[in-house]
């Protein structure tokens, strides 16, 4: 087929940078702040997921690919001692995505919110589950292993030892005076 289009392979990265060029796109300030660092290249690293290294375009869009990154983006931030990354830092602290509102103009309004709240739902159920199991590991350590000791139990123990302390002093003194 050799009058046939070329086809896009639809991969993470193509996804993530469609969605990231949506929003550039109605933030043209932030898009034009981008346009100097065309051709510098910079990698995502999300937990669960393989990392993706993208490029700027030359109209400041984000592109799939690139080569050595002048910056790294993890959840806990944007590494990296370059422009890019100082610029990365910026728009992260002033550019707002609000994902409901994205995924509303594909699927309308009542879809995306009901997508929305599970996903936050799903979110708070993995916080919850955490919480659950470490307070369910710290019951273990102190109830049923003995590793670990509450605080009033511990605060008890200093307050026995104290008073031993003081029974031991008087018991000396008791004992001099004999001598």
């Amino acid at each position: 087929m050799s009058g046939a289009a070329p086809t896009t392979k639809a991969t993470p990265a193509v996804a993530f940078c469609f969605l990231l060029n949506q929003l550039l796109a109605r933030e043209r300030w932030a898009l034009e702040r981008l346009v100097p660092f065309a051709g510098q290249s910079l990698e995502v690293r999300l937990p669960l997921a393989a990392a993706l290294r993208l490029a700027i375009g030359a109209e400041g869009r984000i592109e799939p690919g690139g080569a050595e990154p002048a910056a790294l983006v993890t959840l806990q931030g944007i590494t990296g001692a370059t422009p890019l990354a100082d610029e990365l830092r910026y728009l992260a602290r002033h550019l707002r995505w609000d994902a409901e509102e994205e995924l509303s103009r594909i699927v309308g309004d009542v879809a995306a919110h009901r997508l929305a709240d599970a996903v936050r739902g799903f979110f708070a159920w993995q916080r919850e589950s955490a919480v659950r199991i470490g307070e369910a590991l710290v019951d273990y350590a102190v109830e049923e292993r003995g590793a670990l000791v509450r605080r009033p139990e511990l605060a008890q123990l200093a307050g026995d030892i104290e008073r031993f302390a003081q029974a031991l002093e008087a018991l000396e003194q008791r004992v001099s005076r004999l001598d």
